[in-house]
C-alpha cells in the first residue's frame, strides 16, 4: 500500500481537470454609465442574466455613473480587449455627444468594436386631447397662425430636445423650447395646458393617450407601434428625417478579436428572443433590436452625421466637465 503525504496529495489534486462548477468562475463585467434602477440598468441586468449560460461566465453589471455616461465610456475604452468587459450605452453618448463636447475623449468608431443594439425607444409628439388639432397636419396648419408655440422636452441637450428642434426645422413652425427636469413634469404641464406640446419617450404619454386625456400626433419609430395602431409615424406623414430612436447598444474595447465579438453577439441575439427579455422591454415601452456588427457601425456613423445640423441649429451649449 502506497502512502502519500498530505502535500503530495494536494499537488496531485491540482493536476486534475477542474470541476464544471469551478470552470464557470470567469467573470465578465457589463459596464453601465447610469445608476441602478433606471431603464438602462433594467435592460442591462435583464440581458446579463441570460448571457451567463451561453458565454459560460458570470456576467455582472457594474454601474459607473457620471458626466452623462462619459466616465463609463472612457473606462471601457481603456479596458483590456479580451472580452472581460463590455459596455451598454444609449445612442446619444455616441451620436449626439460628438456635436456637444469639444473635449470628448472617445470615438465610438475608433475606440470601440460595436457589437449590436439590444433595444430601441421611439419618441412621441403630443398635445392635450382638447387641442383643436386632431392630426399632425392639422397641428402644422394651426401652428402657422401662431406667433410662438411653447413645447417641452424632459431635459436640455437630450434626444427629445433635438427631436423637437428637428421638427421645428422640418415644418417651419415657431417652436419655443421649454426644458424640463424629467418626463413626468412635461406630461403634467401638457395635461394642464401650461405647455402646448411635448416630445417624450413614447412610454410616458401612452397611458394618457389610451385614457383619452392626451393625443399622440406622431411617433418617431420606423413603423407603427402595435399597441397604438392608430398613431402614424413621422415618416408616413412626410417627415422621414424624424425617424429617430434612442437605442441601447453594446460595444467592446477596440482590438477585441472576432472570436470574442461573435459569441457575445450570438448570446445577445438569443437572449433577445426569450419571453423574459421581451416582456421586460414591452413594459418599458421598447422592443428587442439586434443588428449585425457591420450594420451597427454604419448606423452609428450615419446617425452621428445626421444629428450634426440639428444640434447646431438648436444653439445648445453644454457645460464642459
Amino acid at each position: 500500500m502506497i502512502h502519500l503525504s498530505r502535500r503530495a496529495a494536494l499537488v496531485g489534486l491540482g493536476a486534475l481537470p477542474a470541476a464544471p462548477a469551478l470552470a464557470q468562475q470567469r467573470t465578465i463585467k457589463a459596464l453601465l454609465g447610469w445608476p441602478p434602477g433606471g431603464s438602462s440598468d433594467i435592460v442591462a441586468r435583464t440581458y446579463a442574466e441570460r448571457l451567463r449560460a451561453p458565454l459560460n461566465a458570470n456576467v455582472l453589471v457594474e454601474n459607473r455613473p457620471g458626466a452623462g455616461g462619459r466616465i463609463a465610456l472612457e473606462a471601457a475604452k481603456a479596458a483590456p480587449a479580451d472580452g472581460s468587459l463590455y459596455i451598454q450605452t444609449p445612442a446619444s453618448m455616441l451620436t449626439i455627444y460628438p456635436h456637444l463636447y469639444k473635449s470628448l475623449r472617445y470615438d465610438a468608431l475608433v475606440d470601440f468594436v460595436p457589437v449590436t443594439t439590444v433595444c430601441a425607444f421611439p419618441f412621441a409628439f403630443t398635445v392635450r386631447a382638447d387641442h383643436p388639432a386632431k392630426t399632425l397636419a392639422e397641428f402644422i396648419a394651426w401652428g402657422k397662425g401662431q406667433q410662438q408655440i411653447a413645447w417641452a422636452s424632459p431635459s436640455p441637450g437630450t434626444m427629445p430636445h433635438f427631436m423637437g428642434v428637428g421638427f421645428a426645422r422640418e415644418t417651419g413652425l415657431p417652436m419655443n423650447h421649454v426644458p424640463y427636469r424629467g418626463g413626468a413634469p412635461v406630461m403634467t404641464d401638457v395635461l394642464a395646458g401650461v405647455i402646448t406640446a411635448g416630445m417624450n419617450v413614447l412610454s410616458e404619454p401612452t397611458p394618457f393617450h389610451l385614457g383619452g386625456q392626451m393625443r399622440i400626433l406622431a411617433v418617431s419609430a420606423p413603423q407603427r407601434i402595435p399597441r397604438l395602431p392608430e398613431v402614424p409615424t413621422f415618416a408616413e406623414l412626410g417627415f422621414p428625417a424624424l425617424t429617430k430612436q434612442e437605442w441601447f447598444g453594446v460595444l467592446l474595447p477596440a482590438g477585441t478579436p472576432a472570436g470574442v465579438v461573435q459569441p457575445l453577439h450570438a448570446a445577445l441575439a438569443a437572449a433577445s428572443r426569450t419571453t423574459e427579455v421581451q416582456e421586460v422591454l414591452t413594459k418599458l415601452g421598447s422592443a428587442p433590436e439586434i443588428m449585425e456588427p457591420a450594420a451597427f457601425v454604419e448606423r452609428i456613423r450615419s446617425e452621428r452625421e445626421s444629428w450634426g445640423p440639428i444640434v447646431a441649429a438648436s444653439g445648445f451649449k453644454p457645460e464642459e466637465g
